[in-house]
């Protein structure tokens, strides 16, 4: 006999919303940029803050203050803005819509560290305050310089006072191993809580990365089929069909593993194989993909050695345009051993995902650029259908991130007029074309999260450890023994040949060519 008290309670359980409605509006704010001048700010912030502005997104009171050492007026930096986004927002530049921009642009030159300029930098932050916040103070620091520039103006900001009621935007790589990661971060954290401090990567941005558990834990048809019973393999791609586009000095620094597998890659797989989080807030979120890292079966010597790839681009051709190998780009040496593809088999040791392998393949130069996530199926333990001989394809679920984002699931059906021959389809969802209205890029979205206080997208101090001890090990085996083959791929390929027998060894093939 069922307790009608307990059906009431229940139902009105189920009709409960607990998960709140996401706030449109971004309070007034002063968005502080270190860098002002630089090619970050000119090239990509600033044309990304010109069309959220345009969008209509920003409130009517807002200021974006320059620093750098260029000595420059705001009038000065205004017309050199204007021109950047004249060149670098062909498709969205409006000139009226540049002119309003551009009023609300100031600038102050000086050297981070220096009393004086430390002074006129409060001085300035403050008489936008009262301009542009009235009663409200909420000023936000983007640091768009280079990773050594960092801890001098952490330090600098809080010497003088400056950290208070603020947020801090934080370019990756953070640190270039686990010990400088350490550092930077005790460094952030001593002038800063956590709940300030953004660290930024453009791949948590992208509709399909977060979609990921939109897909999972609203579908039961795939949150049930999600784990080591049902799942063969899972395969991440990252390829890059350009070079290192002028970034040789940086490049030669950190190289693809620093680049691309501590944060892009490890941070999918923590979305990918995660566990349901006990609500939609940042921190429970962030808690369930740390437990994915942290459960990475480390890697000694003999494991790196047979189970991850390096390899360094040749010269080749990309869209049957010839482009130069990797040791003949600028600032790049001409005896390099720099890795600029990575590919690895890795394992997370948790029930759900035991024994499963996930194949991972990222590089610059490769045959096209596309970011794809493959999640292959066991197949049936008997064969009714098709001939012993064919090459039967998997069934698969393929998360595409770029250049276009969508979700395909690839199954078999019978081939029309034969007799049992089996025909793989694809049925597929796009974004583009199921929502045809302008959508935010990765990068637009982060910056809004970050207006608004949401940390969600944003990692962790925990996490930057957690993704360190991972590759660490790795950098430093490789660093141990110089390959003695590079460069050995061709750009416009898939990779060394070696990628493939790594995954081929196992019974199984890229499912992204």
């Amino acid at each position: 006999m069922t307790n009608n008290a307990d059906e009431v309670i229940d139902s009105r359980y189920l009709q409960t919303c607990d998960i709140p409605i996401e706030a449109s509006n971004i309070e007034p704010f002063i968005l502080l940029i270190f860098g002002g001048t630089g090619d970050l700010s000119r090239k990509k912030l600033m044309p990304t803050l010109f069309d959220l502005h345009k969008k209509g997104d920003f409130p009517e009171h807002f200021s974006i203050l320059g620093f750098g050492r260029t000595g420059l007026t705001d009038a000065a930096f205004r017309l050199l803005i204007k021109e950047s986004l004249k060149e670098y927002s062909v498709k969205t530049y409006d000139e009226s819509a540049s002119e309003k921009f551009i009023s609300h642009l100031y600038y102050l030159g000086g050297h981070v560290g220096e009393e004086a300029s430390m002074r006129r930098l409060s001085d300035r932050v403050e008489e936008l305050s009262i301009r542009t916040q009235k009663d409200n103070k909420n000023v936000i620091y983007y640091l768009a310089v280079p990773p050594e520039a960092t801890p001098g103006i952490v330090k600098s900001l809080k010497d003088y006072g400056l950290c208070e009621n603020t947020k801090i935007i934080v370019e990756k790589p953070v640190g270039e191993n686990g010990e400088s990661a350490r550092t930077l971060n005790a460094i952030l954290r001593d002038a800063f809580d956590e709940a300030q401090i953004y660290r930024i990567d453009h791949y948590l941005g992208k509709e399909t990365v977060q979609n990921i558990m939109f897909l999972r834990f609203t579908n039961p048809i795939f949150e049930r089929l999600w784990n080591e019973r049902n799942i063969d393999n899972v395969q991440i791609t990252v390829a890059e069909d350009i070079g290192i586009e002028f970034r040789g000095e940086f490049y030669e620094r950190n190289g693809v593993v620093r680049d691309i597998v501590q944060n892009h890659v490890l941070q999918l797989i923590g979305m990918i194989a995660m566990e349901a989080p006990i609500g939609f807030k940042a921190d429970y979120i962030r808690d369930e993909k740390i437990k994915v890292v942290r459960s990475i079966r480390a890697m000694g010597s003999e494991y790196i050695d047979r189970y991850l790839v390096r390899g360094q681009y040749g010269g080749g051709k990309i869209n049957n345009i010839p482009v130069p190998r990797y040791r003949e780009e600028e600032k790049v040496s001409p005896l390099s051993v720099t890795p600029t593809f990575f590919a690895g088999k890795f394992y997370v040791d948790n029930l759900r995902w035991a024994k499963i392998p996930f194949f991972v393949r990222t590089g610059k130069r490769l045959k096209r650029r596309i970011t794809e996530i493959c999640l292959q199926f066991k197949p049936l333990p008997l064969r009714l259908f098709g001939r012993t001989c064919d090459i039967m394809e998997p069934n698969a679920l393929i998360l595409t991130i770029q250049p276009e984002e969508k979700i395909s699931l690839r199954f078999g059906v019978k081939y029309p007029f034969s007799q049992n021959q089996i025909y793989p389809v694809n049925m597929g969802f796009c974004y583009r074309e199921t929502f045809p209205q302008e959508h935010y890029s990765a990068y637009e979205r982060l910056l809004i999260d970050c207006m608004k206080g949401d940390l969600t997208l944003f990692v962790r101090e925990d996490m930057v450890d957690a993704m360190w001890e991972v590759v660490d090990p790795i950098i430093e085996r490789w660093e141990q023994i110089p390959p003695r083959d590079f460069p050995n791929y061709e750009a416009g390929s898939w990779g060394p040949a070696e990628a493939d027998r790594l995954i081929n060894e196992d019974g199984h093939h890229w499912l992204t060519v």
